[in-house]
């Protein structure tokens, strides 16, 4: 599982956000975001405090910043959509530019953009900093449905097995002439997407087969039961106080 896919978003370490159990990270993440979805989109000093903190767990977790940089690309559908609503939505229009913009349209891309800019910039950390079998280990810990875990286990641990499946079905074609241009080229695209499924399902049956034969009793196995110190509650417990105080601030001079 190690190898799996979101490989890339991990940042092998030995930091102090590193050492951190997955499963108060995750809960503190989860209670950042909560914080930041609930602040008033007016309240700009308070996301730049926001952004600041972020930026003090970057540092701390030793991630550069350029690869934070790489990975919100990510986000570009976001992007995109806030950047419509300008044009899209309805109500007064400003000037800006010489575009007639929605004055409503306006904050509510500046309230997605932000909003959705820190939750992933904190989820990347949180990948960046935790590895991913600690990740599904932190989720079972904190009691998510078993059968939700398990799913996530094995897209994680066979997502390249079938990505690179798909590069050698794409070479094969390439090698027979084939080149995927304008309607014709979908029937044989379907046929490969089918061909693809029939595989990945065969090969996910024997995998299960030879899980079964191990010993799998459709659960992670607990490698740790120790109980989490308090230090490591009060640390990651941080991050979210000090959000939760920045937008009390912001409630209360909005």
């Amino acid at each position: 599982m190690a190898s799996g896919h979101t490989h890339l978003l991990h940042l092998h370490g030995h930091s102090p956000v590193h050492r951190l159990p997955a499963h108060c990270k995750l809960l503190a993440l989860v209670t950042f975001v909560l914080v930041v979805v609930a602040t008033p989109r007016t309240a700009f000093w308070a996301f730049a405090g926001y952004a600041v903190l972020l930026l003090a767990v970057a540092a701390v977790g030793r991630v550069p910043l350029g690869f934070l940089a790489r990975r919100v690309v990510v986000e570009t559908p976001v992007i995109v959509f806030a950047v419509l609503l300008p044009f899209i939505a309805q109500g007064p229009r400003v000037d800006v530019a010489g575009l007639a913009l929605s004055q409503s349209g306006l904050w509510s891309a500046w309230n997605v953009l932000a909003k959705a800019t820190l939750g992933v910039v904190g989820s990347i950390l949180l990948a960046a900093t935790t590895d991913q079998r600690d990740l599904l280990a932190g989720l079972q810990r904190l009691r998510l449905p078993n059968q939700l875990v398990q799913i996530a286990t094995f897209m994680v641990g066979y997502l390249d097995v079938i990505t690179g499946q798909l590069g050698r079905m794409r070479i094969a074609r390439a090698a027979r002439g084939f080149e995927p241009r304008g309607l014709r080229s979908w029937p044989v695209l379907a046929r490969s997407a089918g061909t693809l499924f029939i595989r990945s399902y065969e090969r996910g049956e024997r995998v299960h087969l030879a899980m079964l034969s191990r010993g799998y009793a459709g659960s992670l196995p607990v490698l740790s039961e120790d109980r989490t110190p308090p230090a490591a509650w009060a640390a990651v417990a941080a991050l979210p106080l000090c959000a939760l105080l920045l937008a009390v601030g912001a409630w209360w001079t909005s």
